[in-house]
C-alpha cells in the first residue's frame, strides 16, 4: 500500500511540474491565423511578435505575425482574407470605414471589427543635433524618413507638412533601414508614429544624438483642427535618452481588428488570453501597458468583434453605444 500511495504521490508531482497543455481548437476554427503588423524594427513588429506568442501558446492553433506595410495594407489583406488579424490606427481606420482619404478611392472597407485597444502612437520628428534645427519650419527642404509608404507616418506626415506649408521630401521604408540611412548621411531624420520607444529609434539614438523637434502650440492647434482623429499627446521625457523635457505633439491610437467572419469563440478567448498573459505583453515591448479593457472606449467608430464584446461585458466594461452587436 505505501508503495502504491508513493507512485501516486510521483505522478502527482511529474504532472504537477507538466505545463498545462492550451484549450483545444474547436472545429469550426481556422488551422492557422495570421496577424498583419508592420515593418521590422518597429513597435507594431515586435508586439505582433508578442502577441502570435500568447496566442500560439493559449489557442492551440498556429499563429504568425507577417511583416507588412502598416495599417492601410493591413485594412486590405483582412478585406480580401489574407489575414485574419490586423494592427490599424484608428485614423486610418476611419478613412478606411468610410471611403475617405485618397488610398480608398471612395471604397468602403467593412470587415474588420475592433477587438483589443493597443497603445496611442505619438507622431515624433527626431534628426540628429548635428543638423542644427529646432523647429519645423527650419526642416524645410530637408529629406524625412518616414516608414513604409502605406503606414501610418508614410500617410499622415505627408499631410501634416502640406497643412503647415513646409516643402520636405519624404523617403519611405523598412524603419530599419531608414535609421541605418540617417547615420549615412543619406537622410537628415525622421518622422515617425508608432508606440513608444520605437526599437529602430533607440538603435539609432545609441549611434548618434538626436534632437526631437516639437510643433509649436499654433501648429498643434492647426492640424487638430484638419484632422479631428487626432488627439493631444505629450510624450514623457527620457522616452529616449535625449529627451530631456517632454514632448508634445498629437496622438493616433491603435487597435487589433478582426476579420468580422471569425468564430465569436475564438475572438473571446483570444481576447481573454491576451489579457490574461498582460505582464508578458507589458516585456515585450512597454507600449502594452496601455492594452487595457478600459481603453476599448477609445475606439468611437468601429463596431466591436461579438465575441469581444461578450469579453468586456463579461468583467464589466462600459461599451461605447452603437458599437455593440445586437444580440
Amino acid at each position: 500500500m505505501k508503495t502504491q500511495l508513493l507512485r501516486l504521490a510521483l505522478l502527482a508531482a511529474a504532472l504537477a511540474l507538466c505545463p498545462a497543455p492550451a484549450l483545444a481548437a474547436a472545429p469550426d476554427w481556422p488551422d492557422q491565423l495570421r496577424i498583419g503588423t508592420a515593418s521590422p524594427g518597429g513597435t507594431y513588429y515586435v508586439y505582433g511578435q508578442a502577441l502570435a506568442d500568447i496566442l500560439s501558446g493559449e489557442l492551440g492553433i498556429e499563429v504568425t505575425a507577417e511583416a507588412t506595410q502598416g495599417s492601410t495594407r493591413n485594412i486590405i489583406l483582412l478585406e480580401t482574407g489574407q489575414a485574419t488579424l490586423g494592427m490599424i490606427t484608428m485614423g486610418i481606420g476611419w478613412e478606411a470605414w468610410n471611403g475617405t482619404g485618397e488610398w480608398t478611392k471612395g471604397r468602403r472597407f467593412r470587415a474588420m471589427r475592433a477587438i483589443l485597444p493597443m497603445y496611442n502612437s505619438p507622431f515624433v520628428i527626431a534628426v540628429p543635433k548635428r543638423l542644427g534645427a529646432r523647429s519645423p519650419s527650419e526642416l524645410a527642404g530637408k529629406r524625412l524618413g518616414v516608414g513604409p509608404r502605406a503606414g501610418t507616418s508614410g500617410t499622415y506626415f505627408l499631410r501634416i507638412f502640406e497643412a503647415l506649408g513646409i516643402p520636405v521630401t519624404f523617403i519611405y521604408g523598412s524603419l530599419e533601414e531608414m535609421a541605418s540611412r540617417v547615420i549615412g548621411g543619406q537622410l537628415d531624420g525622421v518622422a515617425l508614429a508608432t508606440g513608444a520607444p520605437v526599437p529602430a529609434l533607440l538603435e539609432l539614438e545609441a549611434k548618434e544624438p538626436l534632437e526631437f523637434i516639437a510643433f509649436t502650440p499654433e501648429q498643434l492647434a492647426t492640424l487638430k483642427e484638419l484632422m479631428l482623429e487626432l488627439s493631444a499627446t505629450t510624450l514623457p521625457r527620457a522616452t529616449y535618452p535625449s529627451l530631456t523635457e517632454d514632448y508634445p505633439t498629437l496622438g493616433n491610437f491603435n487597435f487589433v481588428v478582426a476579420h468580422k467572419d471569425l468564430p465569436e469563440d475564438l475572438v473571446y478567448r483570444a481576447v481573454k488570453a491576451v489579457y490574461d498573459n498582460y505582464e508578458r505583453l507589458v516585456r515585450a515591448h512597454s507600449a502594452g501597458k496601455e492594452t487595457l479593457p478600459a481603453n476599448v472606449t477609445r475606439d468611437t467608430f468601429l463596431p466591436l468583434h461579438r465575441g469581444a464584446a461578450r469579453y468586456y461585458r463579461e468583467i464589466g466594461v462600459a461599451l461605447p453605444a452603437g458599437l455593440v452587436p445586437a444580440d
